[in-house]
């Protein structure tokens, strides 16, 4: 895979993408591509076989929006890879929902309580995943409003595809800490999942 890019590196080409420069952009591709598309394929593992969206085609829709984004002011490396987590969880959120829509006739598909979400392996065919999906999208959102960290640990390992160490490099915190947010905030969802209906 070749020597790691120095965060501070692609934090510097984030800023100056940020203000405007183009050329920065086309340095920052090749050095976050990779990245990009093991989360992708971190989150596709977990998808039905067949399932029509792949990891290179949801690097590129991710990337597609990214760019559109130019203007945001990026932080950091650890800023970029949350956003990138949450863009890439919009568009799999948006599929599910309308995946869910046409099988329907518009109707979205309803979540069976009866098998709970796993988290660390979900593998369940179409109609279902899109409702596991747009459920656990639902709980998320509102994990978000009262713990935001435990949402983002969330965010990144599930629909991210980070592992527990990558996920600690993100958010800055250790890999204890990042397993203690990762097992508190399934449990919640798993909770918040089982009282909706």
């Amino acid at each position: 895979m070749g020597t790691p890019v120095p965060s501070a590196e692609i934090t510097r080409l984030l800023k100056a993408w940020g203000r405007g420069d183009s050329a920065a952009l086309d340095r920052l591709t090749p050095l976050v591509y990779e990245q990009l598309r093991r989360m992708a394929r971190g989150y596709m593992r977990s998808e039905r076989p067949g399932h029509t969206l792949q990891a290179t085609a949801l690097v590129n829709e991710a990337y597609l929006r990214l760019v559109d984004a130019r203007d945001l002011d990026w932080k950091d490396r650890a800023h970029f890879f949350a956003v990138c987590a949450r863009v890439m969880r919009r568009i799999l959120v948006d599929a599910a929902r309308s995946r869910g829509a046409i099988k329907r006739g518009g109707q979205a598909d309803r979540l069976d309580h009866s098998t709970p979400i796993d988290f660390d392996r979900l593998q369940t065919a179409g109609a279902k995943m899109s409702a596991q999906v747009c459920a656990l999208d639902d709980a998320l959102n509102a994990l978000e409003r009262i713990d935001p960290r435990r949402a983002q640990v969330i965010e990144l390992r599930f629909f991210g595809g980070l592992s527990v160490e990558e996920t600690g490099k993100v958010l800055q915190i250790s890999p204890q800490s990042v397993m203690r947010d990762w097992r508190l905030a399934r449990a919640w969802l798993a909770r918040e999942l089982s009282q909706s209906s």
